[in-house]
């Protein structure tokens, strides 16, 4: 497994163009693998490509991906970098190995952390008609939706301090749905709702299928419950749509939690 980071130049057309295209970045991550076919279907059960955009500013965006090969970003450095910089001991991107992390993470290990998923689920008016997918939209039903998968992917998300909560005990009632917001270490940040026509962004002159997605950038801290069930999720990711930007998590070291202000 290889980890990768790559610095979007925001003021090249085809860095604009991509970045309005989550089909189009798709595309331009795979073609970073020449193993790879467009009509590849990855396995259920083994790693993955996965990748994520941070917009850390207007004209800060990376790129991360996480890949069972080692990446080439050429053409991303010549559409989108700084090709005029690049060199062989500078390409315009870096790649680590991913296995040195996955091998050392153990029962107990404290990490921060950042998702960006697509918190959805099934909805029916009535017990006649089919099940329709559909996203969460509030802040407390996203962190829910995270919530309910901590077990499963091999951690759970760290509690405040009761001194650093604003609410008693951090947890609120409306009816029989909890609120949550202030008993965790859990923001959620970047919302996005994204649509567009998938044959469209493919090069097709025939309109497909329109795609919707709301997408949300979680940052956390975690502690490790299950390594093994860990690494399946860093290396298979989180939810759905993970072709267009979803389920990559990423971890960090910790660093201390601010003193609560006197």
């Amino acid at each position: 497994m290889f980890l990768s980071r790559f610095r979007v130049n925001t003021a090249r057309p085809g860095a604009r163009r991509l970045l309005s295209s989550p089909q189009a970045m798709h595309a331009a991550v795979m073609s970073s693998f020449p193993g790879l076919l467009p009509s590849d279907t990855p396995s259920p059960d083994g790693p993955r490509v996965l990748w994520r955009l941070d917009h850390q500013a207007r004209a800060e965006v990376l790129l991360f991906i996480v890949s069972p090969d080692r990446p080439d970003l050429t053409h991303l450095v010549e559409q989108a970098g700084w090709p005029a910089v690049a060199s062989p001991q500078e390409p315009g991107w870096q790649t680590r190995p991913y296995g040195p992390l996955l091998d050392r993470l153990t029962t107990g290990d404290r990490w921060a952390f950042r998702l960006t998923a697509n918190p959805v689920h099934t909805i029916r008016r009535t017990d006649s008609e089919p099940r329709k997918i559909t996203a969460h939209l509030t802040p407390v039903h996203q962190m829910g939706w995270l919530l309910q998968r901590q077990d499963t992917c091999g951690f759970r998300i760290l509690e405040k301090p009761g001194d650093r909560r604003l609410l008693p005990g951090g947890t609120t009632y409306q009816g029989k749905h909890e609120h949550h917001g202030d008993r965790y270490e859990l923001s959620v940040g970047q919302q996005h709702n994204l649509a567009f026509d998938k044959s469209r962004s493919e090069g097709s002159s025939r309109r497909g299928k329109q795609v919707t997605l709301v997408t949300v950038t979680f940052d956390g801290r975690l502690e490790v419950t299950d390594p093994d069930a860990l690494r399946r999720t860093l290396s298979q990711g989180i939810g759905r749509a993970k072709a267009y930007g979803c389920g990559l998590i990423t971890l960090a070291p910790l660093t201390p939690a601010p003193l609560p202000t006197p």
